[in-house]
């Protein structure tokens, strides 16, 4: 359950902020089609997001044992846990990354100067979801 939680958590906030931040990209690029490129940051910081997930769903996924091989249920909470922390914090960093990717690439488009802060606003969205992968990696090294 906790690999599972990881993955379809992260990959949700992802895809979330993936397709908001898309949307802006889109309407932007028929008013100023020179900005794509500038502009598609969101999408990828809302990628890495995912990565977070993986990265914590193949940790757990390789700890898997049977209960007969000595898989306790402190470890099947603990990678729960670990699981959860990762994938609701991606999905909160992916809601975030989408809302401030579209406003922000859609007032870039008008007032270029916006950029910088937009960017400052995604970074701090996107440590949200740094916070979950930290904490489910030492959620993780309990286990063992």
């Amino acid at each position: 359950m906790g690999a599972s939680a990881a993955m379809i958590f992260s990959a949700f906030g992802a895809a979330y902020g993936t397709a908001k931040s898309g949307v802006g990209i889109a309407a932007m690029s028929v008013m100023r089609p020179e900005l794509i490129m500038k502009c598609i940051i969101p999408v990828v910081m809302a990628g890495i997001i995912a990565i977070y997930g993986l990265v914590v769903a193949v940790l757990i996924a390789g700890k898997l044992h049977s209960a007969t091989e000595g898989y306790t249920l402190y470890q099947g909470f603990v990678h729960l846990g670990a699981g959860l922390s990762v994938g609701l914090s991606g999905l909160a960093a992916g809601f975030a990354i989408g809302i401030v990717g579209d406003a922000g690439v859609r007032g870039t488009a008008q007032q270029p100067r916006l950029f910088v802060g937009m960017i400052l606003i995604l970074i701090f969205a996107e440590v949200l979801g740094l916070y979950g992968l930290i904490v489910a990696i030492y959620l993780y090294t309990k286990t063992s």
